[in-house]
């Protein structure tokens, strides 16, 4: 690659590397339309033809001097040049199949490459790229596995982790849209100010009763329109949060995921932009001190200041309790399987993990609060607990719930001893101990029970099927996207040509 012209770029071209694919085919554009031949512009810039062959298959950027003088010579401006699009379907082709065998997919076929020249015709081309487009397809279709998604989820976490779990862009985002919305700075986002937020972004939320089953909600883009389930949802939380989320996408620039590691960092943020919106950081943090100040911190308090879930509060948590109360935590979502659903620990809480360090579906020891909790007949409010581990002492705050399928959850929220002294039910006189991951902790059955049954037990297990398959195909993995089009043409305003 040749070295860059230091000079300022000419008639406000941008100062970005431009796409020397594009480039080339753009360049090649105007000069097969001027009717010049490779030497008769090479006459005209002064330069080899062969240096110029290069630039136009994209495999040389030119000095801004070349190519104020290619631009001169064919009689376009230099940010036509630039520009992005392509010049015309056949270049469009071109440089799909260019860019498809430099890639790391035909590398791997070891086949001989084909030009892209004019001896090629569009069919032959459409075919081509129609291949290589459907080999990228099922390549990617190929890592979309239980363990792929794992290892993904697994360092979203880490990464999550290390920045304490705290995005201070998309904080930033979310407090200035709320205030521009409307939100008067206390107590709980209404439904009327998300609305409004979707409408400074082009928006309207509509709630019906036949979004797609594989679908949380549905968005219109051509006709700027957020589908969303029932409003008579009790509470509503979730249809806020959902509504936000939808917003998010747009707020946040995300495009379609080209991975399953970009779908779950989409799903992050759009997770985090949601819960800055509906629980405002200027606020949180302030209501969080004061009730550190008092030492008199509980997540169901939190939960109440802001009309949110106990789960929503308690991964708000979080995003705020590390960075702007120098607290560091754990949160945990716990099944009554006693698996682990969800979790996040910066303060040396020893998870549960695989080989791999994912921590998804691994069992928690019994010992600890989150699952210690179903063992406890009053659930209405949260429940306390010291746990002594190897990694030292914890504190727990517990609260149970039921989901949508009819199973049980816990929800934990814990600290390291010594930051027990800020949160109230400090003074619990529950006490557990546990040695896990050491087995005789809680793995293995008592002495007299395995005398007992072991080798005449064959228990039945309850087979989870997603263990086998690979995950959902398509840019949104898990849902149908002849569903979602046909929802959408049900729905589509009569001009857009709905039936």
């Amino acid at each position: 690659m040749a070295a860059r012209d230091t000079s300022a770029p000419a008639d406000g071209a941008a100062g970005e590397a431009p796409d020397l694919i594009t480039l080339g085919r753009r360049i090649r554009h105007a000069r097969t339309s001027r009717g010049l031949t490779l030497e008769a512009l090479g006459e005209r810039v002064g330069s080899a033809p062969s240096l110029l062959s290069l630039v136009e298959n994209g495999r040389r950027e030119p000095r801004l001097s070349l190519l104020r003088a290619i631009a001169e010579a064919v009689g376009v401006p230099v940010p036509d040049l630039l520009a992005e699009e392509p010049p015309s379907r056949r270049a469009e082709l071109e440089i799909a199949l260019e860019r498809a065998q430099r890639g790391p997919i035909f590398a791997s076929l070891r086949l001989p490459g084909i030009k892209p020249s004019q001896r090629l015709s569009m069919p032959v081309l459409e075919h081509l790229v129609g291949l290589h487009a459907e080999l990228a397809r099922r390549e990617e279709e190929a890592i979309a596995t239980p363990e792929e998604a794992r290892r993904a989820n697994t360092e979203l976490r880490r990464e999550r982790e290390d920045r304490d779990n705290y995005l201070p862009q998309l904080e930033a985002v979310a407090e200035e849209l709320t205030v521009k919305a409307g939100y008067a700075g206390a107590g709980a986002l209404t439904h009327r100010t998300v609305a409004r937020m979707a409408e400074q972004m082009g928006f309207t939320i509509l709630h019906v009763d036949d979004l797609p089953r594989s679908a949380r909600s549905v968005t219109d883009l051509k006709n700027g329109r957020i589908y969303l389930p029932p409003a008579s949802i009790p509470g509503g939380h979730g249809l806020r949060s959902l509504a936000l989320q939808a917003i998010a996408h747009r707020v946040l620039g995300h495009e379609r995921p080209r991975s399953y590691a970009e779908f779950l960092r989409q799903r992050v943020e759009i997770t985090y932009f949601a819960a800055s919106c509906l629980i405002p950081q200027s606020v949180a943090v302030e209501f969080l001190t004061r009730r550190k100040r008092e030492k008199d911190l509980a997540v169901e308090d939190f939960r109440d200041a802001f009309g949110v879930t106990h789960e929503a509060a308690a991964m708000r948590m979080t995003n705020l309790a590390t960075v702007h109360l120098g607290i560091p935590l754990h949160f945990l979502r716990v099944g009554d399987d006693g698996a682990l659903f969800r979790g996040y620990a910066n303060d040396g809480l020893p998870l549960p993990r695989d080989v791999t360090g994912a921590i998804e579906g691994q069992l928690v020891c019994r010992w600890w609060a989150g699952r210690e909790a179903f063992t406890r007949r009053d659930r209405a409010t949260e429940s306390y607990q010291y746990t002594d581990t190897p990694a030292g002492t914890f504190w727990d705050s517990v609260q149970t719930g039921t989901a949508a399928d009819g199973r049980q959850f816990s929800i934990t929220v814990g600290v390291p001893y010594a930051h027990a002294k800020w949160f109230r039910g400090r003074d619990t006189h529950v006490r557990r101990s546990s040695t896990c991951p050491d087995p005789a902790c809680c793995q293995r059955p008592p002495a007299d029970l395995a005398d007992r049954w072991e080798g005449v037990a064959w228990p039945s297990a309850r087979m989870h099927q997603q263990v086998l398959a690979a995950l959902p195909r398509g840019a949104f993995p898990g849902v149908d996207d002849t569903d979602v089009f046909a929802f959408l043409q049900q729905h589509a305003p009569p001009d857009d040509g709905a039936s």
